[in-house]
């Protein structure tokens, strides 16, 4: 399983939403993280964001509006080859260079700016959050709130919120010793007003009229199966709780892959297991970009691979313990 298609999985194709909010420096920080959630779901907003890890740099635009009909997104890759996903509610459409495909919308990993779940007693069990200084980001006046992992199976958080709607401005991933391995930050930046929505997909009756005259594919929806497939993952961390376990069929695959989703609450756990016959060509051991890292290695016929916004020990402890338990009964 290539580690960009899974990354690109993780950071682009995932996204999800949530109520209006307006900011009061006086919240405590339980009401301000829930400000900032639901600031991400039902303001309108419009920016180019960067992303930062390591050497590499991406920079993205996002467009996000909500109205009678309910949420319309877009999220475009302002570098390289075309990247592009429009979402209107539950249906999403996917650019890649010059393919386009629909399907429909998977929710597991937060995307940027829309990083902060709505239940945050999670967060509260799992960090110890404290408010930080008071700071600008794209030239709005921002409020700062710390997320220090009670474990050393985590990552320490930084995020800065508008201090008007509390819009995710910026967020960074630190590792033990504070030193940045990620960054979201956006650079330019409108909150409400005028915003264009010329690129929003038509209604539902003309989809398919419009992938008949441009030759458009549409991922069937039958692509993904909620199972119970057998599979036990004994060593995952405390305080990740699974989020859902599927069968997915994947383009590229003979045999459905199994896929099972953890999550504390902000970091997401992602184990893949595949038939090793489709996994030709595969490298066992771990990859890193960012705060996400990924670890492979055979069991039996199979293969598993874990993907986890953790640190790399955790992922790697992670996957050494996935093993095969029998089918439920």
């Amino acid at each position: 399983m290539r580690y960009a298609t899974l990354r690109f999985g993780l950071l682009w194709v995932l996204l999800s939403l949530g109520a209006t909010a307006h900011a009061d420096p006086l919240l405590d920080d339980a009401d301000w993280l829930r400000t900032m959630a639901f600031a991400a779901h039902e303001t309108n907003y419009s920016g180019v964001f960067v992303y930062q890890a390591g050497g590499r740099v991406e920079t993205s635009r996002i467009t996000h509006v909500v109205d009678a009909h309910g949420v319309h997104e877009r999220l475009q890759g302002l570098d390289g080859q075309r990247r592009e996903i429009i979402r209107n509610n539950d249906q999403v459409w996917l650019h890649m260079g010059d393919k386009r495909v629909r399907f429909e919308k998977q929710r597991t990993r937060r995307a940027f700016p829309a990083l902060l779940p709505e239940q945050i007693q999670t967060l509260k069990e799992n960090y110890i959050i404290s408010q930080q200084e008071e700071d600008r980001v794209a030239d709005y006046h921002a409020h700062t709130l710390l997320l220090q992992p009670r474990d050393s199976l985590r990552y320490t958080r930084k995020m800065w919120a508008e201090s008007q709607s509390g819009l995710l401005l910026k967020a960074v991933v630190l590792d033990e010793h504070g030193k940045i391995i990620e960054q979201y930050a956006f650079t330019q930046l409108q909150i409400g007003g005028n915003i264009d929505r010329k690129w929003e997909i038509p209604e539902e009756h003309d989809l398919e009229d419009m992938a008949r005259r441009k030759h458009l594919s549409r991922l069937p929806e039958s692509n993904l199966e909620n199972i119970s497939s057998g599979w036990q993952v004994d060593a995952v961390p405390p305080g990740f709780k699974k989020v859902l376990e599927m069968r997915r069929k994947m383009r590229d695959k003979k045999f459905p892959v199994v896929h099972i989703v953890y999550s504390d609450g902000l970091a997401a756990l992602s184990v893949f297991i595949e038939q090793a016959s489709d996994a030709a060509g595969f490298r066992p051991g771990l990859t890193s970009q960012g705060a996400v890292h990924v670890h492979s290695r055979l069991q039996g016929d199979h293969l598993v691979t874990v993907v986890g916004e953790m640190p790399p020990r955790a992922v790697i402890q992670v996957a050494d313990s996935v093993r095969y338990a029998g089918a439920a009964p």
